[in-house]
């Protein structure tokens, strides 16, 4: 059975109540519980930080014994270069996931130091980006 590693960063704890308007009405608890029941095929891992080190050290610790990594690194996507060493340091692959499309949003959000050392990036389709980037790795 494939694992694959969610990793959520800064905020995104405060799902369905920090800017609806932008990230939505759902908690990723809740949706976290959807994506089991539409992958029962894979074993699904969730880990949510608001500290970098703590994301760093999941990458280190999952990141050569899963199948793959969905990331979204919050604003750290614009600002961690450690981040971005640990991914490729790592051997999962990491897929990078963005809820809103950072690309409408602050010019600042237009750079990730994250998408040049993941496999791909998937922004702006709502919480569905994380079921799509699991589906990813299906094949």
């Amino acid at each position: 059975m494939k694992r694959i590693q969610i990793i959520n960063g800064p905020n995104l704890n405060l799902l369905g109540k920090r800017e609806p308007g932008v990230y939505g009405n759902q908690s990723f608890d809740d949706y976290y519980h959807q994506l089991q029941s539409v992958f029962p095929e894979l074993e699904l891992f969730y880990f949510q930080s608001n500290s970098e080190g703590a994301i760093i050290d999941k990458l280190h610790a999952t990141g050569f014994s899963f199948d793959g990594i969905v990331l979204n690194a919050g604003a750290y996507t614009h600002t961690s270069i450690a981040i971005a060493d640990a991914i490729r340091a790592i051997t999962t692959p990491v897929v990078e996931v963005h809820i809103s499309n950072v690309f409408s949003r602050e010019e600042f959000r237009h750079h990730s130091w994250l998408s040049p050392v993941c496999r791909g990036c998937i922004a702006g389709f709502g919480l569905d980006s994380y079921r799509l980037a699991i589906s990813s790795f299906i094949s």
